[in-house]
């Protein structure tokens, strides 16, 4: 069976605005895009970072057993007091003393900048998800938000450094919308 299929995550969007569709579907550094729609106003908010175990969706992808902990990392991308995108990374423990040592050290960094100016980094193609109360990280993004949406969307792809993995999970808030693209 195909893990992404079962998981709910797809390699193609469907039923989705132009605009939308612009913002999830751009490989490039979306840490970049939005510095640069926010004009220099744009901030990391680190809200999480622990060893924790992995969502369900997230341990095949990741092979990761269920009860093994990795580093959890989540922050929200801000352009002046609104949270655009909820970002939520997972890398294997023991991966931290290898290619992402680094990674417990960023703070209010961004982890985007850190994957788009090494070019030894490989991306795998994104996959796609539209999250619904029932998924964890829907929750997790809503807690900065004033109404909660009925759904919002995401995207992920898996990072590699030197054969050791990282998943990015982006969850796009509604304001990101309102940010010309």
């Amino acid at each position: 069976m195909n893990v992404a299929r079962s998981s709910g995550w797809y390699p193609a969007l469907s039923s989705l605005s132009p605009r939308a569709r612009g913002w999830l579907e751009n490989r490039g550094s979306l840490t970049q895009l939005i510095q640069q729609r926010c004009h220099g106003d744009f901030r990391v908010k680190p809200v999480f970072q622990s060893l924790a175990r992995a969502f369900h969706d997230e341990l095949a992808v990741m092979n990761l057993r269920r009860d093994e902990l990795a580093l959890v990392r989540e922050v929200y991308l801000y352009c002046g007091d609104t949270p655009v995108v909820f970002a939520h990374s997972v890398v294997a423990r023991e991966n931290l003393l290898g290619a992402w040592r680094g990674l417990s050290g960023l703070g209010n960094r961004s982890l985007g900048t850190v994957l788009f100016t090494n070019p030894v980094v490989k991306r795998t193609p994104l996959r796609f998800k539209k999250l619904t109360p029932a998924h964890p990280l829907f929750s997790r993004a809503c807690q900065k938000l004033q109404a909660k949406p009925s759904s919002l969307w995401a995207r992920r792809s898996r990072f590699s450094l030197h054969g050791q993995s990282i998943l990015v999970t982006e969850v796009f808030l509604p304001s990101i919308l309102e940010l010309a693209l």
